[in-house]
């Protein structure tokens, strides 16, 4: 793991996910620059309309921005 942290950056990691596309023959994928949002999935961790319990940076921000929504 890097100093930092930051698997998104880790050679190994990257390496192991090229591995994983190539072997499961995938044509194209999506990446975003940054982190995008908590990776709770709303309905499935918790319930619709409500912030994910356990997640409290994200509770109140915008999944684009990153900011905290005013109420």
């Amino acid at each position: 793991m890097p100093k930092t942290g930051d698997l998104r950056r880790d050679e190994a990691v990257i390496a192991e996910i090229v591995a994983f596309l190539r072997e499961n023959d995938v044509k194209s994928v999506a990446a975003m620059d940054g982190i995008f949002g908590c990776p709770h999935e709303e309905g499935i961790d918790y319930p619709v309309g409500e912030a994910y319990p356990h997640c409290s940076y994200w509770n109140g921000r915008n999944r684009f921005t990153g900011k905290l929504e005013a109420d």
